[in-house]
């Protein structure tokens, strides 16, 4: 019976196993021959010392923080969840490395689309640092504590930032799905070096754009040389490849445009000019208009077409020479050709998505005019976001989720458009400065102003909307060590620490908190449905419709296994879990395990 550790998914590991699959000529007794590695590669190896290479004091370290199991666990917070039972949304309240290392195995490679807006380390940003030894540990001595700024006095400013970044970065790669996409919002103080650690992380060539989004629209006068109005958002995909930005709907003012004048049967259109440069010789010529003036393409330019073109679009009506028939030709768009989407510009105005101001304005609406939230995003640019990557069903991750507006645009364009995308919402419940707004309006940490937001927020829409059935809930779960206890014998009494470890589960956790852990361990979602059967008081899970049964009780004995059987899946043998210390003994331990083997079950498991 194989037993699960309190460690998540080992990357490393993993990254072994598959060389092994694409290079099994390289593995010398289990190991990795690299000088092997290197011939089979060839000349792809870079084998040369001077190289173009982005680095920074502690990017070693930061490499071995992305690799390094999380020895901690997601616990489930009923008591501020909303609509536990049947929401598809997350929201995790915990350091986000640590996070995102859990999600691993749950959540690899299916994400379609990242949003982060990570802190602009302005100097006045929080970016703390990560323990290579025990993150856990340091995570929850950090959240009892304010947060610091990382100030520009700090002799490692940038590097600080850095190392923060690339190991979050290099996991939230792991969690995209091949045709994924992340978009990072970012100013000027570190977008060069986020374009850079980008490239090195996504890979030059997975570089889709950058995007300007106007925050503001008045200039700040105290400002020395320049008032910057704008934020860049960087883009980039998994594989480039496999991206579809799916463009913009068209607006109405768009649509607006079509007109028509000549009741043309086709329907609405526009005038398009009819002149093109650079000039060639054969698309110079003279059209006579129906009043029977003589016109030449302007000079430098020919007309777009040739002239048996040009007649064949006469006989078709797809020429307008403007109600008197004396105009310029031009060229007849119809509304019904056009593609039904709009390739989005690189620069995004203030009028197309909100300013910041806007954004303040909204969520002071929604927290009874409190100001709660110094710097959030407006919902309009979430939209956009979320309009150009995702589609119905796919999940959208943002772990720097602050005030949530990831999570409110979700649910708000699911009202619009009829979708039923999920989020994952995370965020590091830090403090919040205790005279400010929000403080004094009972709200702690930035937790606390996320999930009530996405409350109101839902509340709102389905109020102003008349959608009763949208996911408007998310299930809450908070980081905390994992519920199993580790090895760390007391060599003076190591009878007692043998004795303490018969069971190795932590007193203070539940069965429901040990189920979590189960599910992240075997990669299973946390959102996956879950039936709880009553069996003559003890309680058996039934996951993901029969094909995990879980038992974490004591005093198991052989009818209770029987009934687990009652409820395995009909279409594939069942994973089977059990709690190590569980059984009435030993006897009854080995004659389950003989009985699940002769009902085809093989796969059993303990914890």
């Amino acid at each position: 019976m194989e037993k699960l550790d309190g460690k998540s998914m080992d990357l490393v590991q993993m990254n072994i196993e598959a060389l092994k699959q694409l290079f099994p000529e390289v593995v010398t007794e289990g190991k990795i021959d690299f000088e092997k590695l290197k011939l089979v590669l060839g000349e792809e190896i870079e084998t040369r010392n001077e190289k173009y290479e982005f680095t920074w004091h502690g990017k070693t370290q930061a490499m071995k923080l992305a690799q390094t199991p999380s020895t901690g666990t997601l616990r489930p917070d009923k008591a501020s969840s909303k609509n536990w039972d049947t929401t598809e949304n997350l929201y995790i309240e915990g350091d986000n490395l640590e996070v995102l290392k859990l999600l691993q195995k749950s959540y690899f490679g299916k994400i379609k689309m990242i949003y982060i807006d990570p802190p602009y380390n302005t100097g006045k940003d929080f970016v703390y640092k990560d323990d290579f030894r025990d993150n856990i540990k340091n995570y929850k001595e950090i959240t009892q504590q304010t947060t610091k700024a990382n100030t520009e006095t700090n002799g490692r400013y940038h590097t600080d930032w850095l190392n923060m970044m690339y190991p979050r970065l290099k996991l939230a790669r792991n969690l995209l799905r091949e045709d994924g996409v992340i978009f990072i919002s970012i100013d000027d103080t570190e977008a060069a070096n986020l374009r850079k650690l980008c490239d090195e992380v996504f890979g030059e060539t997975n570089f889709v754009t950058t995007f300007i989004w106007q925050r503001a629209y008045a200039p700040v006068n105290m400002n020395k040389f320049a008032s910057r109005n704008h934020d860049f958002i960087l883009c980039y995909a998994k594989k480039i490849d496999y991206l579809s930005l799916y463009g913009l709907s068209r607006s109405e003012e768009a649509n607006s445009r079509y007109k028509n004048p000549d009741n043309d049967p086709r329907g609405v259109w526009k005038s398009d000019n009819l002149s093109a440069g650079p000039v060639v010789e054969s698309k110079v010529y003279p059209i006579t208009t129906p009043s029977g003036r003589v016109v030449y393409p302007p000079k430098g330019y020919c007309w777009r077409v040739t002239k048996e073109r040009f007649e064949e679009l006469v006989a078709d009506n797809r020429i307008w020479f403007g109600e008197n028939g004396n105009n310029v030709p031009s060229l007849k768009r119809f509304l019904s050709e056009v593609k039904s989407t709009i390739t989005p510009l690189t620069v995004w105005t203030y009028q197309e998505v909100s300013h910041s101001q806007d954004a303040k304005k909204e969520l002071k609406e929604l927290f009874d005019d409190q100001s709660v939230m110094d710097y959030p995003k407006p919902v309009k640019l979430m939209k956009r976001i979320l309009e150009l990557s995702t589609r119905d069903h796919d999940i959208v991750l943002d772990f720097f989720s602050g005030s949530a507006t990831t999570a409110h645009a979700v649910m708000q364009l699911n009202a619009e458009d009829g979708g039923n995308r999920k989020f994952i919402m995370v965020q590091l419940p830090e403090k919040t400065d205790e005279q400010s707004e929000a403080y004094k309006a009972g709200y702690k940490n930035i937790c606390e102003i996320g999930k009530e937001r996405i409350r109101r927020a839902g509340e709102k829409i389905v109020e102003e909307t008349g959608k009763t059935d949208l996911d408007i809930g998310f299930k809450v779960f908070k980081l905390d060590s994992s519920n199993i206890k580790e090895w760390d014998p007391d060599f003076d009494n190591l009878e007692q620490t043998l004795f303490d470890l018969q069971d190795n589960i932590k007193e203070d956790r539940t069965k429901e908190d040990l189920l979590y852990e189960i599910l992240l361990k075997i990669g299973l979602p946390l959102t996956v449905p879950i039936a709880e059967i009553d069996y003559n008081g003890k309680t058996i899970y039934n996951v993901a419709y029969g094909s995990v049964l879980v038992c974490l009780e004591d005093e198991i004995d052989l009818d209770l296994v029987h009934e687990m059987l009652n409820h395995r899946s009909e279409h594939m043998s069942p994973k089977v879990i059990f709690k190590e210390s569980g059984f009435m003994s030993d006897a009854v331990k080995t004659n389950a395990l003989q009985t699940l083997k002769k009902h085809g079950i093989t796969d059993v498991r303990s914890v």
